[in-house]
């Protein structure tokens, strides 16, 4: 039987407007106030986890139900536009009195994006949007981005362990992936080490950045990093033995099952728990948890043909994990189908342009793709 998932959680119009190819400056001289900047066509796509991971997923091959909330207005019917051309626009609840999310991406040349960004219909969502019919039918259940979902953080992640317990209840496999809060807003002040502790136990499959992790488990070594990184990608200056394995010690000790942490251009580092801890995992994904049981590793990025944006490279990365996972492959071919994800993906200015099918990563896999060289240790 083919297997079925449902992604739900935060969805947003994404506006990249096109800086030329080529060209790096220094930020801060770029966008001095009053200067006029002259730009390409904008790049207009649906963003945030149900659109980013949801139709990668349906891209390899997966049948997934999308779930997420938009308001009735222009930017909602673009996104229902867009759905609807992947026939995935049916989960979508529309509402009269919201703002549809949308974040415009600042993609400049020579450094890491920022994000302006209105969360809008997102913060209205809660577990009993998730329909029990859609539940009863799906194998794996994927939530994306609670930081960006006020009723997610709410209470001290009240809700969202509701929705997940709920989820477990149904007999799907759960997968949990983050965002990066504003530090200044009560996203970015939540308890969110409280939060891991009370929702993990109901995860099977949790997917975070590092730099997300870090910043919820640990915000003065986050500081730290940052000082480090002056001004760059706090991923190039990381260890895995000294700083990332502390953090995932911390997530098994709340109950992980199976964790990945993305860290930038350079993969992903995973671990898994012990065959017991496994095999409570949702009874429809057939994982040998034999085979599975207290792995960790970091799985090296493949070399992209080229690299226009980062844009959704970790949520297509999932989706290829969550899909490998649907198709019962191993731990090492599920790692190897999420770096090839995350290479293609980097190649296009959203997450899906750049995008292959499952087949086709996985014939480059066998032909050789090239592996970047090993930034970190492990």
């Amino acid at each position: 039987m083919e297997k079925r998932a449902i992604v739900a959680g935060h969805i947003c119009l994404d506006i990249t407007p096109k800086f030329p190819e080529g060209k790096q400056s220094d930020l801060a001289q770029m966008l001095l106030p009053g200067k006029l900047i002259q730009m390409g066509e904008a790049d207009i796509h649906t963003g945030g986890a149900v659109a980013n991971t949801g139709l990668a997923m349906k891209i390899l091959g997966v049948d997934v139900s999308l779930m997420g909330k938009i308001g009735k207005d222009a930017f909602g019917e673009i996104v229902c536009s867009i759905l609807r051309q992947y026939d995935a626009a049916d989960g979508l609840i529309c509402l009269e009195q919201e703002s549809t999310s949308y974040s415009l991406v600042l993609a400049v040349p020579g450094t890491d994006r920022i994000f302006l960004h209105n969360p809008g219909a997102n913060d209205t969502f809660c577990a009993d949007d998730i329909v029990e019919e859609y539940l009863r039918e799906a194998d794996l259940f994927h939530f994306g981005y609670p930081p960006l979902m006020s009723r997610m953080y709410a209470e001290d992640g009240t809700e969202l362990v509701r929705l997940f317990q709920k989820v477990k209840a149904s007999g799907c496999a759960t997968s949990l992936d983050m965002a990066f809060p504003d530090p200044e807003s009560d996203a970015g002040q939540a308890d969110w080490k409280g939060i891991l502790k009370k929702v993990l136990p109901f995860t099977d499959f949790f997917v975070p950045s590092v730099e997300e992790l870090c910043y919820m488990l640990d915000r003065r070594r986050f500081a730290r990093w940052q000082e480090r990184a002056a001004g760059r990608d706090v991923t190039e200056i990381l260890d895995v033995d000294a700083e990332v394995r502390p953090l995932a010690e911390q997530c098994m000790a709340y109950g992980a099952k199976v964790l990945v942490i993305k860290c930038g251009a350079a993969g992903m580092y995973y671990r898994t728990a012990d065959e017991k801890t496994l095999s409570g995992i949702g009874g429809r994904i057939r994982l040998d948890a034999a085979a599975w049981k207290t792995r960790e590793g970091f799985e090296r990025s493949y070399v992209p043909d080229r690299v226009v944006s980062g844009t959704g490279a970790g949520d297509t990365s999932i989706a290829a994990f969550l899909t490998a996972v649907l198709e019962e492959e191993t731990l090492e071919q599920c790692m190897h189908m999420a770096a090839a994800a995350g290479a293609a993906c980097v190649s296009g200015y959203d997450a899906l342009s750049g995008l292959k099918s499952y087949t086709e990563l996985k014939d480059r896999i066998v032909a050789g793709w090239r592996k970047r060289n090993n930034l970190f240790s492990c």
